[in-house]
């Protein structure tokens, strides 16, 4: 504001002085006014345009280090953990049926939210999917780029955000990273090229600003919340994944915050990398910047899975489409008009199963199709093979970890 006065204050002396002694050198101050003018208007035009930090993401394609762009196909899958001992003698049944009849597929380049209500099971699938669910019992069919999965091999191609931002607090960004690179990155990348793909991770998450400041303890000293969680998507790219989870990035962050942490997650996907978002009650910029969605209902039962179309259209012509769900109002958040109108009491006043009508819609007809597609691997392909089951050897982890 004060600096705008100035020069318009300025800008009207030069015109003063022009009208007065008619030189050149007053004309010439005034196109130098004009010219600072209009690329001032830009650039303020150009941090309002980025503000929302959603819409706008660098169009990346290619990184220091190559890596093989896979898809995760999943039919039929069941999950069921054993019902605890103070509830046995109340349930006849001796299992939990945590997961029910789940099929769907995660491609690359394609930015996939799993949303439900709480106690939905979105957290739950995910973890089945990436392998981390090592107690209950999981029956279905799970396949990495039309081969069955291998846990030991599927580790080395699959990166985890977990929602809990954990780093050791006494080193710097940079060095967190090195650290994870050091681990994780094949033993035959050379020292010089892995560092050069650190610097460009770092980059591509928009930490290169602060590589050198301490992580710090949360709350209490060094980076905010927000940079905690880039450094932890960070320390995930950094081992060259070809597929990312994320369990709620977005959780605990203002919506500035949240709106920088989706853009590095859109520059993400822009490199052909498959990544999968848990995410809870969005605003409407973070909503849109998924491509897909799989929706879930208690109980974990899929109720929608597609794509969201341009505002949301796909998303809200389905559930319009089905007899007494009620219109999306004018300017409404389409996630939180979503979950509203699928909860259960929702769902018991109009007397439907969301979960069935899906089973009878085209959308479940297209995915059982997709699903059937990606089994089959892609011609020239080869299964993923590690002729060791670490990146590193034993003497390079002891040396990495002291």
């Amino acid at each position: 504001m004060e600096c705008g006065f100035l020069l318009t204050l300025h800008s009207r002396m030069i015109i003063r002085a022009a009208q007065k002694t008619g030189t050149s050198q007053a004309i010439v101050s005034h196109k130098r006014f004009s010219y600072l003018k209009r690329k001032e208007d830009l650039s303020n035009s150009i941090q309002e345009n980025q503000l929302p930090g959603v819409r706008v993401a660098s169009k990346v394609t290619s990184m220091v280090l190559p890596f093989v762009p896979i898809t995760l196909s999943f039919e039929n899958v069941h999950y069921f953990v054993d019902t605890p001992k103070k509830f046995r003698e109340k349930v006849l049944n001796k299992k939990l049926h945590l997961l029910q009849d789940i099929s769907g597929a995660f491609r690359p380049g394609v930015l996939t939210a799993l949303m439900g209500a709480s106690g939905a099971g979105k957290t739950t699938l995910m973890d089945v999917l990436s392998g981390r669910k090592t107690g209950g019992y999981t029956e279905g069919d799970i396949r990495v780029g039309g081969y069955p999965k291998v846990q030991e091999t599927y580790a080395r191609v699959s990166g985890y955000c977990e929602q809990t931002d954990v780093h050791s607090p006494q080193i710097t960004v940079k060095e967190s990273v090195i650290f994870s690179a050091w681990l994780r990155l094949p033993a035959e990348i050379p020292r010089q090229k892995r560092l050069e793909f650190v610097s460009e991770v770092l980059q591509m998450i928009e930490l290169d600003e602060i590589q050198n400041a301490l992580v710090g303890v949360p709350s209490v000293s060094g980076i905010s919340a927000e940079q905690r969680k880039r450094l932890t998507i960070a320390v995930e790219l950094v081992s060259n994944p070809s597929i990312i989870f994320m369990d709620e990035p977005t959780s605990c962050l203002d919506a500035r915050a949240a709106a920088v942490v989706m853009r590095v997650v859109k520059n993400i996907v822009n490199t052909r990398r498959t990544i999968v978002c848990t995410i809870h009650q969005p605003s409407i910029d973070i909503f849109e910047a998924f491509d897909e969605i799989i929706l879930m209902k208690r109980g974990g039962q899929i109720i929608y899975s597609g794509e969201l179309g341009q505002n949301s259209c796909k998303l809200i012509e389905y559930f319009e489409g089905i007899p007494g769900v009620p219109k999306i109002k004018d300017n409404y958040n389409p996630a939180t008009w979503m979950l509203e109108v699928t909860n259960p009491s929702s769902e018991a006043e109009l007397g439907v199963d969301f979960a069935h009508i899906y089973k009878e819609s085209h959308l479940y007809q297209r995915n059982k199709e997709l699903v059937q597609e990606l089994r089959v691997p892609a011609q020239g392909s080869k299964e993923l093979h590690f002729s060791t089951r670490f990146s590193q050897n034993r003497w390079e982890q002891f040396k990495a970890c002291l």
